[in-house]
Parts: C-alpha cells; sequence; structure tokens
C-alpha cells in the first residue's frame, strides 16, 4: 500500500479503526491504478514517447539552489538559494501540494516522491529524483526572473512566504510557479514591546537583533537554521555560527519554548538560554514583530545519528554509555524539580552531543511526540484527541462517526475541560483557559504524578537506544527513514548489561505493542510485517482490527482512571515505575561501579 497521506489517515491514525469507507476507497483506488498500468503500454502514456521523458536530472554544472531538507510528508522542501551572498533566513520553502503530486503517478515514481515522504536529511534527498527536479526548475524560473527577484522578495514579502510549484511536468519550463505572501504567519507572532507581558515573564529579555543582521547557511530542520551574523557584539567570536530557532507555522509553539528557556535554572546538559531575540519589521501594522531566537551550534549533532556510527565502529564503551545516561537523566530531572514542568518531546532528535562529548538536551516546545516514544497513559488521551478532531470531509465513509467523536469527546472533556479551546488556538495567547501553562493537550490531563512516570517511560526508551547504540526503538518508522536503521527492535537486548535491562523494563513497564509489530513500513510502501509483499485490503483490514481494539483497550482504561478519581483511589504511578530521582540514582551507582572496575582490573563489574 503506497505511503501517503490518506495511509496516515487510514492506516496509522487510530482514525483507522473507524473508517467505514477506507477499505472501499482503496479497493477502487488499487483498481483504477491496475487499469493505469493496463494501458501504460499506449504510445501516449509510454515512456519511449519522448514527451514523458525528464530531460535530466543531472545537478546544473554551477548550481543555484541546494536543498536542505523535507517535511511535511514531501510537501515541503527547504530550499536555500546559493546565489547571492548573506541571505536573510527568510524560509521562503517550495511546496508541492499533494494534489499536484498525485495528478501522475508515473511522475511520482520517476521523481521518488513516496521516498521523499519520510526522507528529511538533506544527504539522502539530494539523491532522489525530486530534490534534483526542484534545484533544476528554481534554476530554470530564477535565470528567467533575474537573480535579484529574491533580494526583492527578502524585502517585500512577509516571513515564511512559499513558493508553490501548481503542477508538475517533465519539462521544467512548463512548471508554473507562484509566490504566495504567509501575511498570517507574521500576524501570529508576538510583538517585541509586549513580550514580556504577553509571556508573563519579569526576566531581563536577550538583545534584540533584526533578522537582516543575519546569513542563512543551511536549514537544519523545520524549526532550526544555521545562520551567521554580522556585526555581533563584540565578544562574539568572527565568524560563529548559530542556531536560529523559528517557525513557519504552529507559532505558539515557539513563544511556550521561549518562555520556557527564560525562566529556566541553568542546567549543564540543557541548552542555554538564547543569545539574541530575532526580529523583524513587519509591513502591515508596523509591527516588529519576534520571528524567532538564537542558541548555541552543537556541531557533533543528535544521537539519533551518532549513535549507529559509534556502536559500528567500536566506539560505545559502556563507561561512556553511563555518563550520557547519567546526564540525560539528570536534565530531565532539573526540567522536572526546577523547571517545574513536564518535557513530552524526549526523543534522540533532541539529545545533541557537546564539543566536550556531553549531553546537551534541547527542544522545549512541549508539543510531545508519536507513540513510539509516548507512555500508554499519554496515547490513550491522544487516541481520543485525533478522534475527535478528524473533520474529513468526503462522500466515500472514511470519516469517524458522528456519534463516535461525540462519545470520545465527552471522556475528553472529563479529562481536560475547555481542551478545544486550546486546540483552536493558531497563535500564542495569554492567559489560556484554566491558566493551561502550554498546548499539550495529552500531557495537561495528566496530574504531576503522571506526568512524572510518563517521562520515566520516555526515558527508559531512550536509555534502551542509548545501550543498544540504535537509531530509534523500531525500524523502518512510518513518519520518518533514518540513515542508519535499527537492527535490533525494542524490547529486545543484545548489549545492554543485566542490570540495566531491569531498569530500562522497569522504567517501561506498562508498554503496549505498537502497530509496527503487524505493519510496517518497506521502502515507500506499508506492508504486513515478515511479508514480502501485501495487497491494500490487507493491510487496511489488519489496522482496522489493530486501532478498534487499542481504542478500546485506550477507553476502558481512561473510564478506569476517572472512576478512581472520582473515589480518590487513583495512583497517578499507576504501573510501579520509579521515579526519575531513583533512575539517577541507580545510574549513578553504576556509574560507580564501572569507574571501579577500570580501577581494578580483576573485579568483574556488569559482566553480560
Amino acid at each position: 500500500m503506497e505511503l501517503n497521506s490518506a495511509a496516515i489517515h487510514d492506516v496509522v491514525h487510530p482514525t483507522a479503526g473507524f473508517s467505514q469507507g477506507a477499505l472501499t476507497e482503496s479497493l477502487s483506488l488499487s483498481e483504477s491504478r491496475a487499469t493505469v498500468c493496463s494501458e501504460s503500454a499506449s504510445w501516449d502514456e509510454s515512456q519511449l514517447n519522448p514527451k514523458n521523458r525528464i530531460d535530466s536530472l543531472d545537478p546544473p554544472v554551477r548550481p543555484l539552489w541546494r536543498i536542505d531538507g523535507c517535511t511535511g510528508l514531501g510537501t515541503q522542501f527547504y530550499a536555500t538559494p546559493l546565489f547571492l551572498h548573506d541571505v536573510p533566513p527568510m524560509r521562503f520553502d517550495v511546496f508541492i501540494p499533494e494534489e499536484v503530486q498525485a495528478a501522475s503517478s508515473k511522475l511520482r515514481q520517476l521523481l521518488d516522491l513516496s521516498v521523499a515522504f519520510h526522507t528529511k536529511d538533506a544527504i539522502r534527498l539530494e539523491r532522489l529524483g525530486i530534490a534534483r527536479h526542484i534545484v533544476r526548475t528554481l534554476q530554470a524560473w530564477i535565470t528567467k526572473m533575474r537573480c535579484d527577484t529574491y533580494s526583492d522578495m527578502c524585502k517585500t514579502l512577509p516571513f515564511g512566504s512559499r513558493i508553490i510549484f501548481e503542477n508538475l511536468e517533465t519539462n521544467i519550463h512548463a512548471i508554473r510557479i507562484s509566490i504566495v505572501p504567509t501575511f498570517y504567519v507574521e500576524r501570529q507572532l508576538l510583538g517585541l514591546a509586549s513580550l514580556n507581558q504577553t509571556l508573563g515573564l519579569t526576566q531581563v529579555l536577550p538583545e534584540a537583533i533584526d533578522i537582516s543582521r543575519l546569513s542563512v547557511v543551511q536549514q537544519l530542520a523545520d524549526s532550526a537554521c544555521l545562520v551567521r551574523m554580522m556585526g555581533g557584539r563584540a565578544d562574539d567570536e568572527d565568524g560563529k555560527l548559530w542556531v536560529l530557532k523559528a517557525m513557519t507555522s504552529d507559532t505558539k509553539y515557539l513563544f511556550v519554548e521561549l518562555c520556557n528557556l527564560l525562566r529556566m535554572e541553568p542546567h549543564p546538559n540543557i541548552i542555554s538560554r538564547p543569545e539574541y531575540l530575532v526580529t523583524k519589521q513587519c509591513r502591515f501594522g508596523g509591527k516588529t514583530a519576534v520571528i524567532g531566537f538564537l542558541l548555541c551550534y552543537h556541531k557533533p549533532g543528535s544521537l539519533r545519528d551518532e549513535l549507529p556510527l559509534l556502536r559500528i565502529h567500536g566506539r560505545l564503551p559502556l563507561k561512556r554509555q553511563l555518563k550520557w545516561a547519567t546526564q540525560l537523566t539528570s536534565a530531565v530531572l532539573h526540567t522536572y524539580e526546577q523547571g517545574g514542568m513536564f518535557y513530552p518531546d524526549l526523543r534522540l532528535d533532541n539529545i545533541l552531543l557537546s564539543a566536550s562529548d556531553d549531553i546537551v538536551m534541547v527542544d522545549f516546545e512541549q508539543r510531545g511526540v508519536w507513540c513510539e516514544f509516548a507512555s500508554p497513559e499519554v496515547n490513550a488521551i491522544e487516541y481520543l484527541r485525533i478522534l475527535v478532531s478528524d473533520e474529513l470531509d468526503d462522500d466515500a465513509g472514511r470519516a469517524v462517526s458522528e456519534g463516535s467523536r461525540d462519545r470520545f469527546a465527552a471522556l475528553l472533556d472529563r479529562i481536560l475541560p475547555e481542551w478545544h479551546v486550546l486546540q483552536a488556538c493558531e497563535s500564542y495567547s495569554s492567559p489560556r483557559p484554566r491558566a493551561y501553562p502550554n498546548y499539550n493537550i495529552p500531557w495537561l490531563g495528566l496530574d504531576q504524578t503522571e506526568q512524572e512516570a510518563s517521562m520515566v517511560y520516555m526515558l527508559g526508551r531512550v536509555l534502551w537506544c542509548i545501550f543498544e547504540g540504535q537509531s530509534a526503538p523500531q525500524k523502518a518508522a512510518v513518519w520518518q527513514s533514518y540513515r542508519y536503521e535499527p537492527d535490533i527492535e525494542f524490547p529486545a537486548y543484545r548489549l545492554t548489561p543485566p542490570q540495566l535491562r531491569g531498569l530500562i523494563d522497569r522504567c517501561t513497564r506498562g508498554r503496549r505493542d505498537t502497530l509496527s509489530t503487524l505493519i510496517v513500513r518497506q521502502k515507500s510502501k506499508l506492508v504486513l510485517r515478515d511479508q514480502e509483499s501485501s495487497r491494500p485490503e490487507e493491510v487496511l483490514m489488519v489496522a482496522r482490527q489493530w486501532w478498534r481494539a487499542e481504542v478500546d483497550a485506550a477507553e476502558k482504561f481512561l473510564k478506569m482512571r476517572q472512576e478512581r478519581k472520582k473515589r480518590g483511589t487513583w495512583d497517578g504511578n499507576h504501573f510501579g515505575r520509579p521515579k526519575l530521582r531513583e533512575v539517577l540514582l541507580e545510574l549513578e551507582r553504576l556509574r560507580l561501579e564501572i569507574d571501579v572496575a577500570v580501577a581494578v582490573p580483576s573485579t568483574t563489574i556488569l559482566a553480560n
């Protein structure tokens, strides 16, 4: 079954269990594609016909653009101009809407669009046909329009404006490009003059600099851009690199993170507070908007990419792993005890390595993660939120029925009153209903004890990755492929010492099987696990049955929780996981033991 946004709704999300028309529609789609394939031998459709061939996918000799990555399920590409010096990070990304991609199944195949759905990093993306096709198309476009067109765009367009491909053609000169200003993004951004008041801060704000003083080096991720500053402070190193944290959508999370970083006491293993605020003068309304902030850049990268390489090359000794595990646990504990907040974004992407080989925890948007890392109690509430929010408007019966949505909404209302107000917020607003500190509905629905237990669960999954040297707990993740895919899956063990296995198992008590035990991504298709190929209807049927059982279990758990809360008998640590401080103490004890073992070689500690 092809991997696309429809597959997310009909297979990957809990909506799969309630999409009554998904199977019929998939069968129809499968039949229509079979018809297309059977007719593909005609001259009009044949690749032997010159009009159906892509002239070239070779990169230009002197490229004027570079693709730094991709997001939005393969519809949004980070296009960095190479033909201008000191280009400000205005985030004019290239968008190829899914309906445009779907217009030609042949082009989807030729341009590797299904692969782009789950490929995010520049190294692998630049090998795909779509990245090369975009570069060649933009080259022809900017050559025709003149290079100073982009400079003019930077001066006149709002931050995050879009370069839209209105169609996809084999002939790059036949692709129509339009520029869509995103004034709504700048309207969502908070003004510098009222920032302290809006965020409820008493701290002195970092120095503000205009976006024109920054120059793009590379787009690292959807919300992180590597930049250089021109004319910095006297104490800034010349040519120093910074990370600009900025968002072109869901800007409320940007200001949640800014507020958290400014309020939190420093910790050696947590990213330092922002050094600068980055502003832009908006054309309408005269507002000086805060579009982001600058953070220290840590060149070694994230544990997600480093762990597999270190393991493969034998550079992952237990002493090093224990140091990182202890540092990470200390940082998470500091966030909870000193920062007074929950940390729902605990995954390897958000754990960097410093130049001194120490852990640096980043990303305090409090947006949360998908169920691959989240605890079952968080997932249970998140499933309800997704189901209640399903507003798919079609005639195929794929949307969740109104009766089911009403039932789930009633339960969600009891768990987190006025949750719908939070979800409807497109921009940061203060005060929020019931003084909610952020916009994460599942985590706000938990009490403080439950939040700590869920953080311990996520920590356990990350500890497993550290001690097994893996990029993720599961291989072939639907949302994102990795440069180095795991070769073993949680909760199996191969390299982790026995004492640590017991700790990880206690941290992840209550874990449930995930959909990936039955359905996996094989290259760019969803198939049944351990099968070379699967018919779409088989994948849909298995997903439907699994999600119905999983949502039923989540609903029963949440009703049981509400009843016990009402009676006053609910234990927030329902699964009996250790506390964060207990995890830290145990890791410190094991770290001390390994130090003793190094000092006394004849002593056997932590034997496998």
